[in-house]
């Protein structure tokens, strides 16, 4: 604390009691919190005014999740997801020892489109876990595949996650650009974080199912007497509204790919990228918006149950961190911990630490809603107090990190496993085994994170 200014003090003082009573109370919505913590701290050390302070709410960001997860909401609800879930299964028809590829892939692509990995594990983790009681599964096992899945494709640009991630990074880009590191392609940049994260949850997941008995499970499958319909039961074909929804998705996912790539950007007419977005970019809230009105106006969706879906306690801790950190950055607390960082860290060797802080605090708090908020700004500070380094490796390493530790039966994934696993199962003995689990993928995570982004500098 030795020639901190008191503003600065008070603000760091202020987040670690938010990010401390958010690993604690997970019922309690510390959004709120930091929105008060950030007002408090604002107008008593920093003479700044509760309207001022209140401006800082993440507008932008707001409004692109709110589009996305309420379009997605309407897909859930009429019944088009759960749908799409049960027919994919399907295809694994009398191969059983293909149903772990078939349900990883499946997570993957839907929170990749658009519903993100709150939603995709809360829509697959009940039929999910019923299937793996049907094929003698350990629900252990399925959780790492569950889990591995949706945080693998939870940063895509177009799930609330990535929408997170890409918001700070747009934000960030000024400062990057002073510090020798523009962002000439916002989207490719999205993309790759993307990929960052699916090449990390692979191999720390997918290699934990295999090791710890999915190898000998899918070796024992030839000896499997189950047929398609013992797993999976028949789906009814997808009705009207449900094309519409389908046709919808495969809408949005188009316009935020093909205005992005040269071959296709010059189909699209300035009058077009207006609607769509920025004239330049496309926003996927605005898409999301436009065609959730096109759903509505078909009557293809309930509005009032896809808005009770939306993930509302997720956004609004975003928000109010963003608030918070806002404040803490006007009163010097934010270069605080920037410097603390830095003290421990190369430009090679801050990837693994980040990734090691942000997965111990992960496994008792919510990873998009407090640990990326508080921990991504931190990015351009630790550049240029470093000398260098690279501001995707970081970005990398925060997501990573974060969401490596989420099979953690602290954190809402592993929760809603367990909760969902059949009756059969010893629940203490996997409320034992995620925990184990969730608190080594800190140190896993970490050594990832070192070595790939770090080390080899993905």
């Amino acid at each position: 604390m030795l020639g901190m200014s008191a503003a600065a003090i008070a603000s760091l003082v202020a987040v670690v009691i938010v990010v401390g009573i958010s690993m604690i109370n997970e019922d309690l919505n510390v959004g709120i919190l930091a929105i008060a913590f950030g007002i408090a701290v604002g107008a008593l050390f920093t003479d700044l005014s509760a309207v001022k302070i209140m401006a800082a709410w993440p507008l932008d960001l707001f409004m692109i999740l709110t589009g996305v997860t309420f379009m997605f909401g309407i897909a859930t609800t009429n019944g088009t997801m759960e749908k799409l879930t049960g027919k994919a299964i399907r295809l694994a028809k009398g191969n059983t020892a293909l149903i772990p590829l078939i349900i990883f892939l499946l997570i993957t692509v839907i929170t990749t489109i658009g519903p993100g990995n709150i939603a995709t594990v809360a829509l697959m983790a009940p039929v999910v876990m019923a299937i793996a009681a049907r094929i003698n599964m350990s629900a252990f096992l399925m959780t790492l595949l569950i889990v591995g899945a949706a945080n693998g494709a939870a940063f895509s640009p177009i799930a609330p996650t990535g929408i997170i991630s890409t918001s700070f990074i747009v934000k960030m880009a000024p400062q990057l650009a002073a510090l020798g590191q523009p962002i000439s392609d916002v989207n490719l940049l999205a993309w790759k974080i993307h990929l960052n994260s699916e090449i990390a949850q692979i191999i720390g997941n997918v290699a934990g199912f295999l090791i710890l008995g999915g190898w000998a499970w899918v070796r024992n499958q030839r000896h499997s007497n189950l047929t398609i319909d013992d797993i999976a039961p028949k789906t009814e074909p997808f009705d009207n509204k449900q094309v519409l929804t389908l046709v919808s998705i495969g809408v949005l996912v188009l316009l935020v790919i093909l205005p992005s790539l040269a071959v296709t950007k010059n189909l699209f007419s300035p009058t077009i990228m207006n609607l769509i977005g920025t004239g330049k970019a496309t926003n996927v809230g605005a898409v999301a918006f436009l065609l959730s009105a096109v759903l509505l106006i078909a009557n293809a969706g309930d509005s009032k149950a896809a808005v009770k879906s939306m993930p509302w306690s997720v956004i609004i801790m975003v928000g109010g961190m963003g608030i918070l950190i806002d404040v803490m950055d006007k009163a010097g607390g934010l270069k605080a911990l920037v410097g603390m960082i830095a003290a421990v860290s190369n430009q090679t060797t801050v990837t693994g630490v980040l990734g090691f802080v942000t997965g111990v605090i992960s496994a008792y708090s919510s990873s998009s809603g407090v640990v990326m908020p508080m921990f991504l700004p931190l990015v351009p500070g630790l550049i240029e107090q470093l000398h260098g380094g690279s501001a995707v490796s970081m970005i990398s390493s925060i997501n990573v990190g974060s969401h490596m530790v989420d099979t953690s039966p602290l954190s809402l994934f592993g929760a809603i496993c367990i909760a969902c696993a059949d009756e059969k199962e010893d629940k203490n003995r996997l409320f034992r085994n995620l925990l184990i689990w969730g608190f080594s993928m800190s140190v896993v995570g970490a050594i990832l994170c070192y070595i790939f982004f770090g080390f080899l500098g993905l």
